[in-house]
Order: structure tokens, then sequence, then C-alpha cells
């Protein structure tokens, strides 16, 4: 199969209502709450007999995008603008995008752009018959060793989430700090219920830099091997002071949105480890020249999802698996929703990751269960 002519007929929008399988609070607010649907917006992009699938994850307690504006973006601004553009040109469709939504200091509506990016990436994987690490001829890893992760308010309660992680196979651990005065026991309860574990700890932007630097000498005792995102996204003098004063080496994650992000954190020598994040950063071509930037400026990878569903998944193991990231990732989408829209999709046993294989993302979307589960979700 070639692509010469084949150009892009459509964008369609799904707002999904996911079952959510357990409870996921970060220092921001709930992320899914037990009872409630865990609403993720599927995308549909198609070209002539083709089509591929992408999906964002609206966050509000996470990022500025909801349900609503991932939908109204794509439909009213993003679709317009790449309605008839060849499907291989992605390069050319992230350009459209920063004019079609501005990026302003950083990237614009990254979530939204991933969404239609990824879907694209799938589409054109398809067409020529090869997945996603062919087309990009680089896969370095077959397999990812996925983290689980702990959120939790008590030693109790920490353990016993724990001890479910380890009943699955699971063998790392992420913790959420920066939700209470109880952060340093919750991250003693999670060592002391896995003792050789690896450990990682998340702030979600909570902390000061004096708060920080403090913290950061009790996570060093716990042997904890990274602190994820303890500042604010743009304090980027503060990082740079932590980074020199901070006992356990600091990961970017939300401060990371678009390459140029990356290139101002090198330069300033602010960061030891970039995390990489697909939809944070407005999907997978904008993530590859973040990745290779930091790899090339001599920074530690590692990978994170948005609690995505399968696409997100998918999206996330063909990067991840392209620069050969062997530490355990945040890809904790399976512990917290049931992507029921799937037919073949990811393998995942004892809480190692298959990267897939087949044609684009390499997974099976059922197209009839998605249109039926929208229109559940309808107003």
């Amino acid at each position: 199969m070639t692509l010469a002519g084949l150009t892009i007929d459509s964008v369609e929008t799904f707002a999904v209502p996911l079952p959510t399988l357990r409870p996921f609070g970060v220092s921001g607010g709930s992320i899914a709450v037990m009872g409630k649907p865990s609403v993720r917006v599927l995308v549909k992009v198609t070209a002539g007999e083709f089509a591929g699938w992408g999906e964002a994850t609206p966050i509000p307690a996470w990022t500025y995008e909801t349900r609503e504006s991932i939908v109204s973006t794509i439909d009213g601004y993003l679709a317009p603008a790449i309605i008839g553009r060849p499907v291989w040109d992605l390069d050319g469709v992230a350009s459209v995008f920063d004019r079609a939504i501005n990026r302003g200091f950083s990237i614009g509506s990254p979530l939204a752009k991933a969404a239609v990016d990824v879907a694209l990436h799938d589409l054109v994987g398809r067409a020529l018959g090869v997945s996603i690490g062919q087309l990009w001829g680089q896969r370095r890893v077959d397999t990812i060793q996925l983290g689980w992760v702990v959120s939790g308010h008590g030693p109790a309660e920490v353990a016993a989430a724990v001890a479910e992680g380890q009943e699955l196979g699971y063998q790392a651990f992420k913790v959420k700090i920066g939700l209470g005065p109880s952060d340093m026991r919750i991250v003693e309860a999670v060592r002391g219920a896995a003792p050789g574990a690896p450990l990682w700890v998340d702030a979600n932007q909570a902390y000061s830099v004096a708060e920080a630097v403090r913290i950061s000498r009790e996570l060093a005792s716990f042997g904890v091997t990274a602190f994820e995102q303890p500042l604010p996204a743009n304090d980027i003098a503060g990082f740079q002071r932590l980074r020199d004063l901070s006992a356990v080496p600091v990961a970017l994650d939300e401060s990371l949105r678009h390459p140029s992000d990356m290139s101002t954190f090198v330069r300033l020598g602010a960061a030891d480890i970039a995390i990489a994040k697909v939809q944070r950063s407005g999907g997978l071509l904008l993530s590859r020249r973040l990745l290779q930037l930091a790899e090339d400026s001599g920074l530690r990878l590692m990978g994170s999802g948005l609690t995505d569903s399968d696409i997100g998944l998918a999206a996330s193991l063909h990067l991840f698996a392209a620069f050969g990231i062997t530490t355990p990732v945040d890809l904790n989408g399976r512990q917290f929703v049931d992507s029921v829209y799937t037919a073949e999709t990811v393998k995942v046993a004892a809480g190692i990751a298959a990267v897939p294989i087949g044609p684009g993302l390499g997974i099976e979307v059922d197209e009839e269960k998605v249109r039926w589960l929208a229109r559940q979700s309808a107003p």
C-alpha cells in the first residue's frame, strides 16, 4: 500500500463512559471516583478505506482540558484545519494545530491535539501494514515494566494497596504524595510492604523549594529513585535550586509540555530525569522530539501516562519501546478503568506489558461499542 493520494476525510469524536475499577486521587483532586464512570474522548480519523483511533483523558484536576473543551476543540478547530491534508504529513499537521490553537507560553490544548495525532499515527501504520515502531524504524525493547500506583491516606490503606498490586504480579510502585501531613508515613508504609521494589514518588506540583529539599532527604532514606514534579510546572528557577540541593534525582512531568520546555530546562541544568507522557506533550510526534532532545542531552528517561484506557496505553508503549525505557513506568489505566471498547488489545501479565506488534497501534477497537457508549453519555 502507498500513502500517495491518501488524504484525511473525517475526524469524529466520541465521549465514552468507562467503568471505574478503583478510586484514585492526586494533590490537585480526584482522578477516578468509585461508582462514577471515567470518561475518555475517543477520536476516529478516516482516510479512504483506512481509519485510526486516538484518545484524550479529560482530568480537570490535572489539566485545564475538560470533556467538553476537548470535543469542541477537535470538532470546531483541529478537524476543520486538517481535512484534505495528506495522512503522512504528521509534522505538517502539528504546525497546523499550532496555528489553529496557539501554543502561547507552552503547548495549547495538548490532550485534544494528542488524540488526533495518535489516531493519525494509527491510521498511517494500518495503511502501510506496519506497527508504529516499524513506521519510525525505532523499537529497542519488546516489553515494558509497569508500576502499581499507590494513593492513600494512611499506612494500613497503603499497605493493602501494595498487597493488591503484588497479588497481580506487580513488582514496582509509584506513590502519590503531596496529599497531606502523612506523606512520609505513606512512603514508609510502601517501603515496608515492598522492601526491595523499585519505588518513586510523584508530588504533582505540591511543594515549595524548601519543602521539597527537606522531603528529598527523607525520601532518600527510603531508597526512592526519583522525585517527580515536586514544584509548580513553571518554577524553572526553583528547579535549578532544587536540583543542586535534592537528595533524590528530580524528574519533570507537568513542566515538559512541549520540546521547547525541555530545551529550556536542559540549558539551565534544571532537571535530572525527563518523563515522557503522550497526552501531556500533544501526541507522539512532539513526544518523540522531546525525548530525543532529552536523550541527546544526557538526561535519564522515564515514562508515564494519564490514566489512559487501552488506546493511550498502546500509544505510550510504542513511544517508550522506541527509546528503550527499561525503568518501570506509570501507565496506570488498567489499574483504574476498564477499556470495554477493545477487542484485541495490549497483553499485560505480572506487571509486564507486551508492546503491540500489529499494524498501527496494534489493537482493535469495537466501533459499534464505541458508538453505543457515546450515545449513553450524550447530553
